[in-house]
């Protein structure tokens, strides 16, 4: 019977080290730190844009005591430091500001609006991705060389090929206009109708996941080709296995690691097609928030954007890292 203490750091009498405070300590203290580049960065290359903010926000037909008035109230007139400063401060409090063009607070417009539209939209995506890449590279290692492989070849090149945002608009095209078998535009919460939710989404996700079929099927058919040649696969046939089992079991346990490790780099990539795909669908997310935002020179808007969007690249590159441990038993006996 163990006799592991309630908090136990470095017990190696039971097996049981447990390295996830220092883990979360040393991910917080290395995401405080990217957040701060990304922050200052960030708001440097938004000031050096091109364009009046001011003259976009008023329009073409306005006094020159409102241009000054509005001036000052976005703090344009104080030096650059002084107003990543003053940004910085107010962000960290909270306080994020209002949209001069939504009239909106842009922490709920961020936050509570965009943010679970992306992420709806990238879940979705990675799903179809897995579900039909895992299956697809699978059946390419199993039949090698065949007429099968050639066509998962081809498949997994014709969706590397395409971009995101042509793709969607051939997908509007057939789909949506010729066929009219899905809306063009437009999201629904699936929370609150999962049917017409999952409709509206079809085609963005899709159009998203498309080149993460190629990518997750060839690293699985890759992947799956090493470990087929190793010798505890042919044990495994030896004792008799059912070759489903050999395969999914045995093979694809070992498949994992390399495969996790593609979609946790890419994941970030997905974030960025999101953005295009937003935009073509007219999807409410972070993407079509940061394009509008750009557009209309609401840099406190596109810089709250950023910030998402580097946290939630931070936040997944940490949930692999911790997959690794959960997949392989060596890193949890080392103290990985």
């Amino acid at each position: 019977m163990s006799t592991c203490r309630p908090i136990c750091w470095t017990c190696t009498t039971c097996g049981c080290r447990n390295v996830l405070g220092r883990r979360l300590l040393g991910a917080a203290s290395q995401t405080l730190l990217v957040l701060l580049v990304v922050s200052v960065v960030s708001f440097g290359f938004l000031k050096l844009a091109p364009g009046d903010p001011v003259a976009l926000m008023l329009g073409s037909d306005y006094s020159r005591d409102s241009y000054d008035k509005l001036y000052n109230d976005l703090g344009l007139n104080q030096p650059l430091p002084v107003q990543y400063a003053d940004w910085l401060v107010r962000f960290v409090q909270g306080d994020w500001g209002t949209s001069y063009v939504s009239h909106q607070n842009i922490f709920e417009q961020a936050v509570l609006q965009a943010l679970p539209v992306t992420l709806t939209l990238a879940a979705f995506s990675l799903l179809i991705a897995l579900a039909v890449g895992i299956p697809l590279g699978v059946v390419a290692a199993v039949r090698r060389n065949s007429w099968v492989d050639m066509l998962a070849s081809t498949l997994a090149i014709g969706g590397n090929a395409f971009p995101s945002f042509y793709l969607g608009v051939v997908f509007i095209w057939i789909f949506g206009v010729s066929l009219g078998w899905f809306p063009t535009m437009g999201f629904v919460a699936p929370w609150d109708d999962l049917g017409q939710g999952l409709w509206h989404l079809t085609l963005p996700a899709i159009t998203l996941g498309a080149w993460y079929v190629g990518l997750i099927a060839t690293v699985t058919r890759s992947s799956l080709l090493d470990v087929l040649a190793q010798p505890y696969m042919a044990a495994a046939r030896a004792r008799g296995e059912p070759g489903w089992r050999v395969i999914w079991v045995h093979g694809m346990r070992n498949v994992l690691m390399p495969l996790i490790t593609v979609i946790g780099l890419q994941l970030g990539g997905m974030l960025r097609g999101a953005v295009m795909t937003e935009v073509v669908f007219t999807l409410p997310g972070l993407g079509m928030m940061i394009t509008t935002a750009v557009q209309s020179r609401e840099y406190i808007v596109v810089q709250a954007g950023i910030m998402i969007t580097a946290l939630l690249f931070i936040v997944v590159n940490f949930l692999v890292d911790q997959t690794y441990v959960f997949l392989d038993p060596r890193l949890r006996k080392h103290g990985r």
